[in-house]
């Protein structure tokens, strides 16, 4: 089995629905984003996949969170985004393009992040 990992970055704004605490309130995150593939066919240059392409993949998505109010996004609208959400989120936009990809990790601060695979 062979697993490669790439790391890429967003800042947004959003605020947790549903929640009593600091959290409701709108407030910022720069998180740092975390995709790992996983697999054991290699192509023709012995690659999972290239990893120019998993970012190139990896930055279209956090373009749509980049520098936003999260919670005004339409695939928001009613959810709390939370890092556990928006883990989810960031696997299924990729997971669509890219089937190698087995799990997403959102880190909203150096010490806390949430992950999203599936089984």
């Amino acid at each position: 089995m062979h697993e490669l990992k790439v790391e890429s970055s967003f800042s947004a704004a959003h605020h947790l629905l549903n929640y009593n605490g600091e959290c409701e309130n709108q407030h910022g995150h720069n998180w740092k984003v975390e995709v790992y593939a996983k697999g054991t066919q290699l192509d023709k240059s012995n690659l999972l996949i290239d990893f120019k392409v998993l970012k190139k993949e990896l930055n279209k998505v956090l373009d749509m969170l980049d520098h936003k109010d999260i919670n005004t996004l339409p695939e928001f609208e009613s959810v709390s985004p939370s890092s556990e959400i928006l883990s989810k989120f960031i696997y299924e936009k990729l997971k669509a393009n890219i089937p190698c990809i087995s799990k997403v990790s959102v880190w909203e601060t150096e010490r806390a992040c949430a992950s999203y695979y599936e089984e």
